[in-house]
C-alpha cells in the first residue's frame, strides 16, 4: 500500500470516529442539508487561496475541501444509498467515457470541436438515463449570477448564437445602458431593475467576447475599489476630516490622488 493510500484511509477512519455514537456531537448532528453551505464556504475559500497564490494555504485549503467531500459522501453511505467507492468509480468511469480521444481510437482536431464531442457525449449519457434536459438547464442556478449569465451566453456561441465580433456586444451594451438611463427617467423602480439586469447580462456577453472571465474581472475591480478607499480614508484622518466634511469636488480630487498611487495599500502607507 502506497503512503498516499495509507494516508487517505486514516482520514477516512478520523471522518468514522467523528461521526461515532461517542464522536463529536457537532458532526454527529449534520445532515447533507445543514452540510452543503460549510462546502460552499471551503470551496470560496480555496478559491481565494489560489487567487492569493500562496502555495501552502493552497494545500490547507485544499485539505479542506477533500475532507467536506468525504464527509459529505459518508452521509448518504450510512444511509445505504452510496459509497465512496461507487463516487469514485462514477467519476474514474465518466473522464474516461469522456474523453475518448484520450483514452480510446477518437481524434480531435481542434478545442471546437472537443466541446461538441463532450456534449454530445454529455446528451447520450443523459437520455441512457432518461434525463434529457436542454443545454441550458444544466447550468447551475446557484452559480453566482455574472458567472452564470457568461455560461449561458457562452452555451449559445456554442450553438451560433453569437455577435461576430466584439463590436456588436458593445453596441449591445450601449443600447441597454441608454434603455436604464429611460428607465430612471420613468422612475419604475420594476422597470429600473430590469433594464439593470439586461445591462448586466449584455456585459456578461463582452466580457465571454474579450475572452476574460467577468467574474474574476468584477472581484478585482471590487478589491482595487476597497484598496483604493481605505488609502482615502487615511489620507482623510490625516487631515483630520470625515467623508461627510468634503463636497463632492474636494473628495474627487483626493480620489484622484488613490488612483495615481494604484499599488498602495493602507498597510504600505
Amino acid at each position: 500500500m502506497t503512503r498516499t493510500a495509507e494516508k487517505f484511509l486514516a482520514l477516512l477512519e478520523i471522518i468514522n470516529r467523528l461521526r461515532a455514537p461517542d464522536g463529536c456531537p457537532w458532526d454527529k448532528k449534520q445532515t447533507p442539508q445543514t452540510f452543503k453551505q460549510y462546502l460552499v464556504e471551503e470551496t470560496h475559500e480555496l478559491l481565494e487561496a489560489i487567487n492569493d497564490d500562496n502555495p501552502s494555504h493552497i494545500c490547507e485549503e485544499l485539505g479542506d475541501l477533500l475532507f467536506q467531500v468525504i464527509f459529505l459522501s459518508n452521509l448518504y453511505h450510512e444511509k445505504n444509498l452510496f459509497t465512496l467507492l461507487d463516487v469514485i468509480d462514477s467519476i474514474s468511469s465518466k473522464m474516461i467515457r469522456r474523453h475518448p480521444h484520450v483514452f480510446g481510437s477518437e481524434t480531435i482536431d481542434s478545442e471546437q470541436e472537443l466541446r461538441r464531442q463532450w456534449q454530445a457525449i454529455k446528451t447520450q449519457e443523459n437520455e441512457a438515463k432518461g434525463q434529457l434536459r436542454h443545454p441550458l438547464e444544466s447550468i447551475p442556478k446557484s452559480l453566482p449570477a455574472l458567472r452564470r449569465a457568461q455560461r449561458v451566453a457562452d452555451r449559445v456561441a456554442r450553438e451560433g448564437f453569437d455577435w461576430p465580433d466584439p463590436s456588436g456586444a458593445l453596441d449591445k451594451v450601449a443600447e441597454e445602458f441608454q434603455e436604464l438611463q429611460d428607465a430612471f427617467a420613468r422612475g419604475s423602480h420594476e422597470h429600473i431593475r430590469e433594464e439593470l439586469g439586461d445591462l448586466l447580462f449584455a456585459l456578461a456577453v463582452v466580457a465571454r467576447k474579450a475572452d476574460i472571465d467577468g467574474e474574476d474581472a468584477l472581484h478585482e475591480a471590487t478589491h482595487k475599489f476597497t484598496t483604493r478607499f481605505l488609502v482615502l480614508e487615511k489620507i482623510m484622518a490625516g487631515q483630520g476630516k470625515q467623508l461627510v466634511d468634503l463636497d463632492p469636488d474636494a473628495l474627487l480630487a483626493i480620489w484622484q490622488q488613490t488612483k495615481s498611487k494604484p499599488e498602495s495599500s493602507p498597510e504600505n502607507n
